[in-house]
């Protein structure tokens, strides 16, 4: 049971807009959004656009698509950050005054040459505090015509310990940490800036993240701190693995979340797995994103990594397509159809086809293509047919046409003629049942033939076995 926050709850999903929404991205969306609905918090979407050579229009919108799709809701937002630099620069000059961030003349070349130093002398490279103010000591010169960088001034001294709601406690040494350039000389603030006056601003309780945010977390806890900021929880999420171990890629399929509407795979599904991808409740395999929210907790996150798992996947897919309405599936297959060369004037109900097709695929493209033998003129192989249609099944499909007119049309009313013709000819069920497949759908594999013939309806199927007596 997860113990209820001191405070109204505000979660916040983070991406940066350099490419499409991936399966990481969106199971820490999943996660973030399910915190807030268990507590009745609020949901924040943050747009981090500040790399702007690779930041895109385009990447935004694959974003707020795959959201959309997921049905990930946000309360607030989308915040973009460009839309925000007048308040950094307000933050930026006050913590300038406060003598917590300084200005650095150093040019890139020569903080390369200090790195470099300290590699050669087997420490870790950093930049090494020429422009730091410190009492007592003399800066130097400043360069004309430089324009400098704001660097934050991090503690010398001391550890960065945060209790982690995934990994545990972490600690970090400040003197792991250097002087972060918060300001860049043109004046545009830095990503981990940024993102720590936002979560200040948004008044963000909970982040849970990627791991590979670890390092930033100690660099953002000491800006709050600096600020006067109260510390949200953080917690850091395990990456997603292929099924071969390796970090998750095009080589294992699809990573971002828009591929898998096109490849037919409702968003239910999607949730469903991403869920268990880092978190359990007991169990259980198969629930709805209502129940998700009610049991969802931070206690039962874990801290190894999950493996992506394509058939179990497909598993849970065919379960949520077996779940949906037949309606919302036609509106999801009609368009593949109608590409295939589907025919729906005329046609059986697309939604009663569905509901006797979807039990045996897993993804809406399957179902889609199983559906078609309703909608397209049949076109039985001569060879298979000579081979079942016989001289002995010929009189009992004769008999079977003549009490097509009288018999009730329901699957029952078929199913009991059809066994009063086998048992006239003294033949078994396949014997009739092939030939008639052939016949009204021109292929040997589908579903019982009674609800086949019931959904093709009374007309259709006299007048295509007519055309063979």
């Amino acid at each position: 049971m997860t113990t209820t926050p001191a405070t109204p709850v505000r979660t916040r999903f983070a991406p940066s807009p350099t490419g499409f929404l991936h399966l990481g991205g969106a199971r820490t969306a999943l996660y973030s959004w399910a915190f807030a609905r268990h507590f009745g918090g609020t949901f924040v979407l943050r747009i981090e656009d500040t790399d702007l050579e690779r930041s895109t229009p385009e990447a935004v919108q694959a974003i707020i698509d795959g959201m959309q799709w997921l049905g990930l809701d946000h309360d607030e937002g989308p915040f973009y950050q460009m839309q925000r630099m007048d308040r950094y620069r307000e933050v930026v000059a006050q913590m300038l005054k406060e003598g917590t961030a300084y200005l650095c003349y150093s040019s890139p070349e020569e903080v390369e040459a200090m790195r470099e130093r300290m590699r050669a002398a087997g420490e870790k490279p950093r930049y090494d505090g020429t422009w730091r103010p410190e009492e007592g000591k003399t800066l130097p010169p400043v360069p004309a015509g430089r324009k400098p960088v704001v660097r934050f001034k991090n503690p010398l001294d001391g550890d960065v310990t945060w209790n982690d709601v995934v990994k545990g406690t972490i600690t970090i040494s400040n003197r792991e940490l250097d002087d972060l350039v918060i300001a860049r000389p043109d004046g545009t603030p830095t990503y981990n800036f940024c993102v720590a006056v936002d979560d200040w601003d948004m008044k963000i309780t909970h982040v849970l993240r990627g791991d590979d945010h670890v390092n930033n977390t100690p660099r953002q806890i000491n800006i709050l701190r600096a600020i006067g900021a109260p510390l949200p929880e953080y917690g850091h999420l395990p990456m997603i693995l292929g099924s071969d171990g390796q970090k998750l890629s095009k080589r294992h399929g699809a990573v971002s979340v828009m591929e898998y509407p096109a490849q037919g795979f409702l968003p239910e599904a999607m949730l469903n797995y991403l869920a268990r991808l880092g978190w359990s409740h007991g169990d259980d395999e198969v629930f709805s994103m209502a129940q998700f929210c009610e049991w969802f907790n931070l206690e039962h996150l874990t801290a190894s990594a999950a493996q992506f798992n394509n058939e179990k996947l497909a598993w849970l897919n065919n379960h949520w397509i077996k779940q949906a309405d037949n309606a919302r599936l036609g509106e999801l297959v009609k368009p593949r159809m109608l590409e295939a060369g589907a025919v729906f004037d005329g046609a059986p109900d697309l939604a009663a086809v569905l509901g006797l097709m979807k039990e045996r695929t897993n993804t809406t493209n399957e179902l889609a293509d199983a559906a078609m033998l309703f909608f397209r003129e049949p076109q039985p192989d001569a060879a298979l047919l000579a081979q079942h249609l016989t001289d002995a099944v010929k009189p009992a499909l004769a008999l079977f046409a003549e009490r097509i007119a009288s018999v009730e049309w329901s699957k029952e009313a078929i199913a009991a003629m059809l066994k009063e013709v086998l048992a006239a000819n003294s033949l078994k069920m396949p014997q009739i049942a092939m030939p008639l497949r052939l016949i009204v759908t021109g292929q040997l594999q589908t579903p019982a033939i009674d609800a086949v013939l019931q959904i093709f309806g009374r007309a259709t199927v006299a007048a295509r076995v007519a055309k063979y007596l």
